[in-house]
């Protein structure tokens, strides 16, 4: 179990100096100046943060969790609810998702990728006797996700929302949630998903876009033209490190949503491959980490949700980047600039880490 141990938190470090290789490479523009180093400081700011947090994280008692989970979730919500409110969220793009003050910035929609999936999987666990029920036992155990979810897609950020509630789906699978019940979540999710296409015309565009990228590339969305020019440039080993030219104020959002596509063309496709293996060297290392716990535990569900959340983003990443799905915001995770969802991260899979200390005999259980 320590060996294990010890692979995930290489591995976990592996990514984490991957990432600010690749923030300080993609920072790089066409006109040179002294925000490239601005990056690199900022970004190596965020990770001392997110290091301390997540050892702290990782050094608490499993029980914590589960004590901490209703205070954590009211406290996000409380922080979702202080975004919306004009003269508190700080509004960019047309989108108010950000807490500023005196250079301090928050995003407190990521700190729900944490809250949500606790709150579930300690409602699943006090409430697993009411798990059958369609509507007793199953309102109850949504209501977190009910009610962040909407708080999200106010801002407006339809993908953090919908992510929450995938975050939900792998929560309430991992306690045993009962599949008819996947199935008429599911029927009743699709009126509700048209209904958000429907009142946000740009989310049609985006859908008629990456429709584009497969039958004629020149009527696609800049960016994923871009993205794919830059995977597609750097051939089987890439061009080297630094060296990429898409970066160059070609490619948008290089340093952040669009790394990915830097470390194609700078990696090439063994790059590519090479992260991909140890994103899922990580995940197979965190799932036997919890093999040893209680199914039907707490500890098992959180750390398996959070685990998953953390892969399926880096897989969404990946796609979007590759033009397999819709293109969206969504970092990836150790390896987008931003200090949010580095934080978060890392936090995540520390409290991986403290979870899967758990022993059998005192795991959290109905």
């Amino acid at each position: 179990m320590e060996q294990e141990r010890g692979l995930f938190l290489c591995l976990l470090s592996v990514l984490v100096g991957f990432g600010v290789l690749m923030v300080h490479s993609a920072s790089i523009t066409s006109w040179p100046t002294e925000f490239e180093q601005v990056y690199l400081s900022r970004h190596l700011m965020f990770l001392s943060v997110a290091v301390a947090a997540g050892v702290f994280s990782a050094a608490l008692p499993a029980r914590f969790w589960y004590t901490i989970a209703p205070w954590f979730f009211w406290g996000t919500i409380g922080l979702l609810v202080a975004v919306l409110l004009p003269g508190v969220g700080s509004r960019v793009n047309g989108a108010q998702r950000w807490l500023r003050h005196s250079g301090f910035s928050m995003q407190p929609s990521e700190l729900a990728k944490i809250a949500v999936p606790l709150m579930i999987a300690r409602l699943m666990t006090s409430r697993r006797d009411e798990l059958g029920g369609l509507f007793s036992g199953t309102l109850p155990i949504l209501f977190p996700v009910l009610v962040a979810a909407p708080l999200v897609a106010i801002e407006p950020d339809l993908g953090t929302a919908v992510f929450l509630g995938a975050g939900a789906a792998i929560a309430l699978f991992a306690g045993g949630w009962p599949i008819r019940n996947f199935v008429l979540g599911a029927l009743a999710g699709v009126p509700a998903a048209l209904f958000l296409v429907t009142i946000r015309p740009y989310q049609m565009r985006r859908i008629t876009g990456f429709l584009a990228a497969w039958t004629d590339l020149n009527e696609a969305p800049y960016q994923l033209q871009q993205s794919l020019v830059s995977l597609g440039s750097g051939g089987p080993l890439g061009v080297g490190i630094g060296r990429g030219w898409q970066k160059l104020s070609f490619l948008p959002e290089a340093n952040t949503d669009f790394v990915f596509a830097v470390v194609g063309e700078e990696l090439g496709l063994l790059g590519t491959f090479g992260l991909a293996s140890v994103w899922i060297g990580l995940y197979i290392t965190g799932l036997r980490l919890l093999r040893r716990l209680d199914e039907t535990g707490f500890e098992r569900i959180a750390a398996f949700t959070l685990l998953t959340q953390i892969a399926l983003q880096a897989a969404l990443n990946v796609a979007v980047v590759t033009a397999m799905v819709p293109p969206k915001g969504i970092p990836h995770p150790l390896l987008s600039y931003g200090g949010s969802n580095l934080v978060v991260s890392v936090v995540s899979l520390s409290i991986v880490l403290s979870l899967s200390r758990a022993d059998e005999k005192s795991s959290i259980a109905a």
